[in-house]
């Protein structure tokens, strides 16, 4: 039997589970043998128990409303079959409309272009001529130089590279007697820097040009080339020569005059007192009646010698051979002046470099002081910048020649730009059948997807800019269409084709968002379209009332 203490130390450990504090040692009643305790006593009272039940219902109802709380939070989370079902269903339809509105359309071409300098090359130096290594003695420029015309670009074995305007490169050695299309360049590149070559339309290179190309060296201060030992040699021999025939000339002519003279006063004389004789002798012989037969004859004879000796000479001999050696003089004085020609100063092949479209900027230096040539000597370009821009056949057809253009420097500034060609790649052109013309017909006959490389050039910029600009790319952008001003327009969207195939729009006349159809009452206004240019579309007229701030619908 379990006494009355038993059940306060069980009771005692349940209030310390739920209460706190300290846990009491339960004791068994050796005593118990196992019977009921006795209900009637009544237990007595132990201190805390109080203190202990009123946490036991505080922690009761923080309990109830943490699990308050988490049902609300489950319930918002968990949504019903029903509630998802309703949830799901489309909302009803309406229209989606804009509004009519106002603004300036303008359709611009958008590129990217490449800023450079134009039309770079690299630049030879023709060496056959010199005979030997071709050495770069001085004159080297540097990256960014200026070559102008009458400028030296290089020194080459101690000789300038002088620099002058034209297309055809030098080939070969120029002196008095040559001809052709080189020759009538240097003339023209000669008189475009000022020096006087002679007769301009004339293709010989002849005195006038070799006076002219001794100024053109005098002008770069360098001496003319000299003539070789071998011209010179030859200018004297001529000179021996043409003396030689000028003394056979002159014995040939003493000959002639000789031949011609005739008879002297002494020999005429002569022959008269013969004749006077001869008539004494007769007249002595008729008188005294000597041989007059005889008389006779001797003066036959005396006069036939008088008049032989009034008769002319034959010169013929001495005449040919004072022609002879007239030719022989002149061949001998024209040998002289070939000769003399060839001393004159000559422009070799390597100490000339013709460039188009001068000045040119040095992009590129590929050779150094002391070393050999063997190659290009460096690349130029054109002193102006320009920028080299790709665009599609499309965009091209709508380019022409003197179109502006606007990009943004480096600096954030605005500048403007020319466009100047618009040209089928070449190998686009020849590929695909596309005629790289300029402007308008760039686009002709080129095919589907062929690009076309655009050139511009950069209007007015400073030093300053030039050098910010130069290798870097830019947004080009090019007006070439645009409205006077703001003019009624709708999204190209909003354009529908009527049965005739006019353009139509669909204006709401009621709720544009209400659920039937009677609601969102519209009509369909027929327009006339102008330009079209970023989405949207001028409205020329119309032929119902279309206002500002109307809708119209672009989708349902």
């Amino acid at each position: 039997m379990r006494g009355p203490r038993s059940r306060r130390a069980v009771s005692a450990s349940t209030d310390d589970l739920f209460g706190g504090g300290s846990a009491p040692t339960v004791e068994l009643d050796p005593e118990d043998t196992g019977q009921a305790p006795d209900t009637d006593a009544t237990p007595p009272k132990e201190p805390g128990t109080g203190l202990r039940g009123h946490r036991l219902i505080w922690l009761v109802a923080g309990v109830a409303v943490l699990s308050l709380l988490a049902g609300i939070l489950v319930s918002r989370l968990i949504v019903s079959p029903a509630q998802a079902a309703a949830d799901a269903k489309a909302p009803a339809a309406g229209l989606i409309t804009v509004p009519v509105e106002t603004k300036v359309i303008a359709n611009d071409v958008t590129l990217r272009g490449d800023v450079k300098y134009d039309d770079a090359v690299q630049v030879k130096v023709e060496t056959a001529d010199l005979g030997g290594p071709a050495v770069v003695t001085g004159q080297v420029p540097t990256v960014g130089a200026e070559l102008g015309q009458v400028s030296v670009a290089l020194e080459v074995s101690g000789r300038p590279v002088v620099v002058l305007p034209g297309d055809l490169p030098a080939y070969r050695t120029l002196r008095v007697g040559v001809s052709g299309p080189d020759v009538s360049q240097l003339k023209a590149s000669l008189a475009a820097v000022g020096i006087d070559p002679g007769k301009v339309d004339s293709n010989v290179y002849d005195a006038s040009t070799a006076a002219a190309v001794d100024k053109l060296y005098a002008t770069v201060g360098y001496p003319s080339p000299a003539s070789d030992e071998e011209a010179r040699a030859g200018v004297e021999s001529a000179t021996q020569g043409v003396k030689d025939a000028e003394a056979n000339l002159d014995a040939a002519q003493g000959a002639l005059a000789a031949a011609k003279g005739g008879a002297t006063d002494v020999e005429k004389l002569q022959a008269d007192n013969a004749v006077r004789a001869a008539e004494r002798a007769l007249a002595t012989a008729e008188a005294e009646g000597g041989d007059v037969a005889g008389a006779q004859d001797e003066l036959r004879l005396a006069k036939a010698q008088r008049a032989e000796v009034d008769k002319p000479k034959n010169v013929a001999e001495q005449s040919a051979a004072v022609t002879t050696a007239q030719r022989q003089l002149e061949d001998a004085r024209k040998a002289l002046s070939e000769a003399r020609s060839a001393t004159l100063t000559a422009l070799p092949a390597s100490e000339v470099l013709f460039l188009a479209s001068l000045p040119r900027r040095v992009d590129e230096v590929l050779v150094e002081r002391g070393a050999t040539i063997s190659g290009p000597v460096m690349a130029v370009s054109g002193a102006a910048l320009v920028i080299e821009a790709s665009a599609a056949a499309s965009d091209a057809e709508l380019l022409q020649p003197g179109a502006k253009a606007t990009f943004v420097l480096p600096d954030d500034s605005e500048a403007t730009a020319t466009v100047v060609s618009v040209e089928a790649r070449k190998a686009e052109a020849e590929g695909k059948g596309g005629s790289g013309g300029n402007g308008g017909d760039s686009g002709s006959g080129a095919a589907k997807g062929a690009r076309f490389t655009v050139a511009l050039t950069p209007d007015a910029l400073t030093p300053e800019q030039v050098t910010l600009l130069q290798g870097s790319n830019v947004r080009l952008t090019i007006p070439v269409s645009s409205t006077a001003g703001e003019v009624l327009a709708v999204p190209l969207a909003a354009l529908t084709a009527g049965p005739g195939g006019e353009s139509r729009v669909e204006v709401v006349r009621g709720d544009a968002k209400a659920s039937t159809t009677k609601d969102r009452d519209t009509e369909l206004v027929a327009v006339q379209t102008g330009l079209a240019a970023g989405g949207f579309v001028e409205i020329v007229s119309s032929d119902g009332s279309l206002e500002v701030g109307d809708k119209v619908v672009v989708g349902k």
